[in-house]
């Protein structure tokens, strides 16, 4: 496993990416509501990367058709965006997008609520959020990478939920995934030692229900077996010789 720690430049760039990146997740936050369809949520989330100066780094990655993925409430992740998949009063949807600034990636993630929600929903989206920094708290240089892990699935667990085991986290840089892969769940192991200028993607995917996952006839959508609401929240982090710095996150 080929881990890269990014230099001064690198880190300088990554940070302009995830300060990019976030301020196109907070537009097409407020975007949403109910009568949008995926598909304007896409157009808008392409358009507004592009006037940054980025490429959208998920449109045509490995063939994926669109910049934004769009899941609405059991769909896990990557939705597809269709015009006639329209939002409703009470839906939940996940938004993850990535940019591409000079060749160097970030990638995030967020579950909104349309309009009046349950509050299943609504607790669903802030353990999910939550369960990110929980598993940050480990994100330090010499603690080890599936602490993290442990951290983000023993907090989902202790509300019941299910956590996707199918679908992890991963390092970021210069490509959109790279080494190491960062499970949501306890792992056997303690896994690699942290170091500052590591790059990682945190991604709780966390279901309401059961943890088990199945992929649509699109070979894209990933959706919960059970039927059960889904939610979906990333951000691009920066190992330090201090606390973590989430790249992709505006204060």
């Amino acid at each position: 496993m080929a881990v890269m720690i990014k230099s001064a430049r690198e880190i300088q760039l990554m940070r302009e990416a995830g300060k990019i990146l976030a301020s196109v997740h907070e537009e097409l936050g407020d975007f949403i509501k109910p009568g949008v369809s995926t598909k304007e949520i896409d157009a808008l989330g392409e358009k507004l990367i592009r006037s940054h100066g980025c490429i959208p780094s998920f449109l045509n990655y490995e063939g994926y058709p669109a910049s934004i993925c769009v899941s609405v409430n059991d769909e896990v992740v990557h939705g597809i965006p269709k015009a006639d998949r329209v939002l409703k009063d009470g839906d939940i949807v996940s938004l993850d997008a990535g940019v591409i600034y000079e060749g160097y990636h970030s990638d995030a993630a967020r579950t909104h609520l349309v309009g009046t929600c349950s509050a299943e929903a609504k607790k669903l989206v802030e353990v999910t959020r939550q369960c990110f920094f929980e598993g940050i708290k480990f994100a330090v240089e010499g603690r080890h990478l599936f602490e993290i892990s442990a951290a983000i699935g023993a907090y989902a667990e202790s509300f019941g939920y299910g956590v996707v085991k199918d679908l992890v986290g991963h390092g970021v840089g210069k490509q959109l995934h790279e080494d190491p892969q960062i499970p949501n769940f306890k792992q056997r192991r303690r896994g690699m030692k942290l170091r500052a200028g590591m790059t990682l993607a945190i991604e709780p995917m966390i279901n309401a229900g059961g943890f088990e996952v199945v992929w649509l006839d699109d070979d894209w959508t990933v959706v919960t077996e059970d039927g059960s609401l889904s939610a979906h929240y990333e951000n691009t982090i920066l190992i330090t010789e201090g606390e973590p710095e989430i790249l992709s996150l505006s204060i």
